[in-house]
């Protein structure tokens, strides 16, 4: 297999981002993200677990009933959205 150029990986970052901002208010899980990007769930994993040691999004609590252990839903931070939203005018 090729590897990505950080070119390329810039701009599936991008791509990521915007998908987690057009559906601020729902989140989405880790599966519909990569679907949406059109690329591998572990390839996205890795880049949504570096986004949010940069605290640029975060995993929302399921309600108490369905507690998953391995599906995380992922939103953007408050503050992350608000800087994109002002990136994106």
């Amino acid at each position: 297999m090729s590897k990505i150029s950080n070119k390329n990986i810039e701009k599936i970052k991008n791509e990521v981002l915007y998908v987690l901002f057009e559906s601020k208010l729902s989140g989405l899980f880790t599966k519909e993200i990569a679907d949406e990007v059109a690329r591998d769930d572990e390839f996205i994993l890795g880049m949504l677990k570096e986004f949010e040691k940069n605290n640029i999004i975060k995993i929302v609590n399921p309600p108490s009933k369905t507690n998953f252990i391995r599906r995380k839903k992922w939103i953007m931070t408050e503050e992350a959205y608000k800087k994109y939203k002002e990136l994106n005018l």
